[in-house]
């Protein structure tokens, strides 16, 4: 009976100790896995959910970020869609900038510690918990600087930036044209012309946002006016620079407004952004627009005309070093106080569907934030954007939640 008694005990024991290591399994294989936006293939919003992934950690050279906050800019919708030149494969997690602290380092990884407040481009993957990217990708920020803000900073900032300082060569008593004067970008450009004196702005908007961002631009003009018109109206000679993320027939009408030595900088085609998921036929049309540049026009006219795309120029063309010093110019701005994010939203992840349709009805002024930690409002958390485990839940139908309320936190 004594053997029964030690031999029951034992087994308790043995019990106790394998529910205890499934336990300790559990909370491992808790730790191993993160939330991310998951877009599931090319479409419409019906395409994103929030679903578990596996822990991504530091190859060589990376930095590991435990991820506060993520931008939102038009070009994730473009990818939503499958809008661009070369789509990569599905699913994928979206995202292209994040802040957040450093939580882990790669191999021969230098310049940076274990709880460091950073911010980082990163090559898609950003809409998630932790991201790992290469270290040149990643730049420390001023204790002052909220994650928001940090998620704010990148691409719109450095696009801006170097636009106008590296390509246009903008000095003072210039003038500039700007389309989409409310978003991210647009609101960048006008802080950095702010820097330089006598720079004229002229800056087209939705006649909704001209009451907030009237201080920001000099000259504002209704999206829907016809704005060669308006700007000749002030300044009969044109602009010194054009900054078009519209192109279509908007390509003729700047290189029509450049005065002699002037500079005409592509940088978007939201144009072709017309419904939720892509058309060939808004492509084909502002394909179509585009005026075709003849080489011997712009000799004889003395007109600039570029392109610039910051990703291709990080991800495609290897100018890391280049943008870090960019970084490096803007951080000293910012701790000037001369040039600081606007933030329009922030966003639970939860959240993502309706964060991107305010970017596709061009209704934010200023940038739109994926903030990891913030809980979705209790409408947001019974959608179809709710976490699941294989990001397989059935596909809702347009037009269900077109009579909710959306509430986020407006800034």
């Amino acid at each position: 009976m004594a053997n029964d008694g030690v031999d029951k005990s034992e087994e308790t024991e043995h019990m106790i100790e394998k529910d205890a290591a499934r336990e300790r399994s559990n909370v491992l294989g808790d730790t191993k896995e993160i939330r991310a936006v998951i877009l599931s293939g090319f479409g419409g919003l019906n395409k994103l959910r929030v679903a578990k992934k596996a822990m991504p950690e530091p190859q060589e050279g990376e930095v590991k970020i435990r991820v506060k906050a993520c931008g939102l800019n038009f070009i994730d919708l473009m990818v939503r869609q499958g809008n661009i030149e070369n789509p990569p494969k599905t699913p994928l997690v979206p995202g292209f900038e994040c802040s957040g602290i450093v939580e882990g380092l790669g191999d021969n990884t230098k310049g940076f510690e274990i709880g460091d407040r950073v911010m980082a481009f990163v090559n898609y993957s950003a809409w998630g918990e932790v991201v790992c990217t290469p270290m040149e990708f990643v730049y420390k920020i001023p204790d002052e600087m909220s994650f928001a803000e940090a998620a704010a900073f990148p691409m719109n900032f450095v696009t801006a930036y170097m636009m106008l300082f590296e390509v246009a060569n903008l000095r003072e008593g210039m003038s500039v044209l700007l389309h989409s004067a409310g978003g991210g970008v647009g609101q960048a450009v006008a802080q950095l012309c702010s820097t330089i004196p006598d720079v004229t702005v002229f800056g087209t908007a939705s006649s909704f946002k001209h009451e907030a961002i009237k201080d920001s631009i000099t000259h504002l003009i209704d999206r829907n006016a016809d704005y060669v018109q308006d700007v000749k109206r002030i300044s009969p000679d044109g602009v010194d620079i054009v900054l078009d993320c519209l192109c279509g027939e908007n390509t003729g009408k700047g290189l029509g407004l450049l005065k002699p030595l002037g500079t005409y900088i592509l940088y978007g085609s939201s144009n072709m952004v017309t419904g939720e998921t892509k058309s060939f036929f808004s492509f084909a049309k502002s394909w179509w627009q585009v005026e075709k540049v003849n080489p011997i026009k712009l000799y004889e006219e003395n007109k600039v005309i570029a392109g610039f795309s910051l990703l291709n120029l990080l991800f495609k063309q290897g100018r890391g070093a280049q943008v870090k010093a960019v970084i490096d110019k803007l951080m000293l701005l910012y701790k000037e106080k001369k040039i600081k994010p606007l933030v329009d939203s922030l966003w639970a992840l939860e959240e993502v569907k309706e964060a991107m349709q305010r970017i596709h009805d061009r209704g934010n002024i200023g940038k739109l934030i994926l903030d990891v930690e913030k809980s979705p409002t209790p409408l947001m958390a019974n959608d179809s954007t709710e976490t699941s485990e294989a990001g397989e839940e059935e596909e809702d139908h347009e037009g269900d939640n077109g009579n909710k309320e959306r509430m986020p936190f407006i800034q």
